[in-house]
């Protein structure tokens, strides 16, 4: 009897197992507590593990959708470097070799704590081996040092890299780090609840693309926090801003930054969110950010003059002879 009642509870745990497997794979995002339920994690990660989707006011998997793009973060499953730091990234541009860090919360207004886990953290919060981190890692150092950058631009463009993650595996990573975004979003904005879907959207991006570098947007931020109290105070004149002047007021920051001047197409993009009607009208909303960070080219016509003499210079016929048709020319056919 006292072999059999441990074999008879292993069975109905099996069998358990067996039934709660359908209903995790119908889930359409993967779920992030298949880290060891035993192991208490203590350097943030945990936070981010008793996260859930009414925190926010939009929709997390098309954050994911939209990181994936190619136009934003892109989808790679295998290792390749960042185009400017040469630091090994994966799937969505998650980071495979960044440490932990000490980010201190120094708003004194907004309670809310920063969370930068190391990469390796982030791996076991999303249910990923360590051992499988670390062979990742050396065959990109191994792949480092026989390929140049512009081969491995190549192989990403064309998806020719052998896979290293699944598509599951790579989604867990994903859905991990933008939690981590939306996380650190609410230590960097006061009012982060009080923001729209579309605005929080936009600054879970910005905090996913730019990391600790969102620290250097000092006029951004203040203006997001109204640190300069705009909102409250009344003008000389006494002339209250409204919401829409306010949030033109961000979206100027950022347009006049050098990111939106380097990334355009996703700079349009993240800046028009910020936009308090761009739920109702989102097109309407990018078109007047495209007017000005991408401007149309001015048309100048040819002057009449300089098309003449251009046109002249490099003919062997005789100035006289310009502009007159010769009866002699011969007629060249197409040979077929």
């Amino acid at each position: 009897m006292r072999l059999f009642f441990p074999i008879l509870v292993l069975g109905l745990a099996a069998s358990a197992s067996a039934q709660l497997l359908p209903a995790a794979q119908e889930l359409s995002l993967p779920r992030l507590s298949w880290a060891s339920p035993s192991a208490t994690l203590d350097d943030g990660s945990q936070a981010l593990l008793e996260f859930r989707d009414s925190d926010i006011k939009f929709n997390l998997r098309g954050l994911m959708e939209t990181l994936r793009d190619h136009q934003h973060e892109g989808w790679v499953l295998a290792a390749y470097p960042d185009p400017n730091t040469r630091r090994p990234l994966i799937g969505a541009g998650f980071s495979l070799d960044v440490q932990a860090a000490d980010h201190p919360q120094t708003d004194p207004l907004n309670p809310h704590p920063f969370v930068e886990p190391s990469s390796a953290q982030l791996w076991q919060a999303a249910g990923l081996a360590p051992e499988r981190l670390q062979q990742i890692l050396d065959q990109f150092d191994r792949d480092s040092r026989r390929w140049t950058a512009k081969q491995y631009r190549r192989w990403v463009i064309r998806h020719t890299l052998t896979p290293q993650l699944t598509e599951e595996e790579a989604m867990r990573l994903l859905r991990i780090s933008a939690i981590q975004a939306v996380y650190n979003a609410q230590a960097y904005c006061r009012n982060f609840d009080q923001l729209t879907a579309s605005q929080q959207m936009a600054l879970s991006q910005l905090v996913f693309q730019m990391g600790t570098n969102l620290e250097q947007f000092v006029e951004f931020l203040g203006a997001v926090n109204d640190q300069n109290g705009a909102r409250e105070l009344a003008q000389l004149n006494g002339y209250m801003e409204s919401d829409a002047q306010h949030w033109r007021t961000v979206q100027r920051t950022l347009m006049d930054s050098q990111w939106a001047r380097r990334y355009t197409v996703r700079a349009s993009t993240v800046i028009a969110m910020f936009d308090p009607d761009y739920d109702h009208e989102p097109a309407a909303a990018e078109q007047r950010v495209e007017a000005i960070l991408r401007p149309p080219a001015e048309y100048r016509p040819k002057s009449r003059s300089t098309a003449t003499l251009r046109v002249a210079s490099y003919s062997r016929r005789p100035v006289k002879n310009h502009g007159k048709k010769s009866a002699h020319l011969p007629v060249k056919r197409k040979l077929t």
